[in-house]
């Protein structure tokens, strides 16, 4: 009913860039909230930056200043920029949205992505 497509992991080295994206389409009616967790192996998962609808962004303190949450509602996309990426930013990262289906208008329903992988050399 609702799928999340990801795309922009990748290998890079410490210091580097990557945007990811996750773009939302299927029987969506509205979207509140947009965001991107993160799991490196061993760990769980946990919240890297999410946006609301009319809310500023709100991020981990480890990626405060380095990473950017945005969001295009006319595409049903999320990004996250990521700045000066270090070797512990390395993790499968997965797209989440809490979004309400045209089936049932009346909840918002958790939708996660399949994850993307970002490697972060030293």
């Amino acid at each position: 009913q609702v799928q999340l497509v990801e795309s922009g992991g990748g290998l890079v080295q410490a210091g580097g860039s990557l945007r990811l994206s996750c773009a939302a389409s299927g029987s969506i009616f509205s979207i509140r909230a947009m965001g991107w967790y993160r799991q490196a192996p061993g760990k769980q998962r946990s919240l890297v930056a999410i946006i609301s609808s009319g809310d500023r962004p709100d991020y981990a303190d480890s990626v405060k200043g380095r990473f950017t949450i945005s969001r295009d509602n006319t595409k049903n996309t999320v990004y996250l920029q990521m700045n000066s990426l270090k070797p512990e930013d390395t993790a499968v990262y997965y797209c989440n949205i809490e979004a309400q289906s045209y089936y049932n208008i009346l909840v918002y329903n958790s939708y996660w992505g399949q994850g993307t992988q970002v490697t972060v050399s030293s």
